[in-house]
């Protein structure tokens, strides 16, 4: 809906761990690690610097756990014991991320780590941010709606509470991640839903902690107030019935794989007109999934 230098190069920061908490859903999908597994705590994920769980060398310490202590409590030791139990080592995590990043359309991303922690081959952009996070909360929506909302999580007798304020001030936001070095600025990816309807905001290099916070609400409130959701179609509704050639059948039905909808601004929802243009002539076999024009 709006956007100011999108795709600036930046620091990510602890924004970085939307995708190692990504890849982290997608191996518990692929049963290549359980919530109960109990993963042994590295040297390395134990010294990590930065924002911790506070994790100790030598102990188990289930997945469950080290989701939250990455999510709730942004803890970089949580990251890099997460990755070392994925990947076998933060490195070749490292290159899963960028396989990852690269699929989602992520072109102006590259990642070293898996905590955000600064590294001069680290850097990305809000708008592959802004598609890192969409991503995160449509293909892992139960995930995304039990950890996200998390106000705080205790560990070791330590209670931390979740960085993003806005779950303590707005009951319509449910994510995402905050983030913060030197070079980075004070950094949140926020999302809030209101009937039905969900909208992400990503502001980076603020001057604080609240300022932060106060921005993306203002970004969040705008949105809403400014923008209606407009429903065109729903997921497999025809849109048309067009011909086909030398195939079993003469026509073939086209429609959404998902659930279409559009934002247009306030007032215009009755304005909105849609115009189909077929691929022309289409020959047999026709595949699901395989696009057959332009709305």
């Amino acid at each position: 809906l709006t956007a100011e230098k999108p795709d600036e190069r930046i620091e990510p920061a602890s924004l970085t761990k939307l995708m190692t908490a990504y890849l982290t859903f997608a191996a518990l999908r692929q049963k290549t690690i359980v919530l109960d597994t109990p993963v042994t705590v590295s040297q390395k994920a134990w010294k990590t610097g930065g924002s911790k769980m506070f994790i100790r060398v030598d102990t188990q310490v289930p997945v469950d756990d080290l989701i939250k202590g990455m999510i709730v409590q942004s803890g970089n030791d949580a990251c890099v014991a997460l990755a070392e139990a994925i990947a076998g080592s933060e490195e070749s995590f490292a290159q899963m991320m960028n396989r990852e990043a690269k699929r989602l359309g992520m072109s102006g991303t590259s990642f070293t780590n898996s905590t955000g922690l600064p590294d001069p081959q680290l850097y990305t952009t809000a708008r592959d941010l802004a598609t890192l996070a969409s991503a995160l909360i449509r293909d892992f929506p139960e995930e995304y709606k039990r950890y996200y909302s998390m106000k705080e999580f205790r560990y070791n007798n330590i209670t931390q509470p979740n960085r993003n304020r806005l779950l303590f001030i707005d009951p319509t936001v449910d994510g995402v991640k905050t983030g913060h070095t030197e070079a980075a600025g004070y950094c949140l990816i926020s999302s809030a839903l209101r009937d039905k309807r969900r909208l992400l905001s990503v502001v980076l290099g603020t001057v604080s902690d609240s300022a932060r916070a106060s921005e993306s609400q203002k970004l969040l409130n705008w949105g809403f107030i400014s923008y209606d959701a407009v429903s065109l179609f729903t997921k497999d509704q025809p849109v048309a019935t067009l011909r086909v050639w030398k195939g079993a059948q003469s026509e073939v039905k086209a429609g959404f794989t998902t659930d279409m909808s559009i934002a247009v601004p306030k007032g215009y929802a009755d304005k909105v007109k849609s115009d189909f243009v077929a691929e022309p002539r289409l020959i047999a076999p026709i595949e699901a999934g395989q696009k057959l024009g332009m709305l």
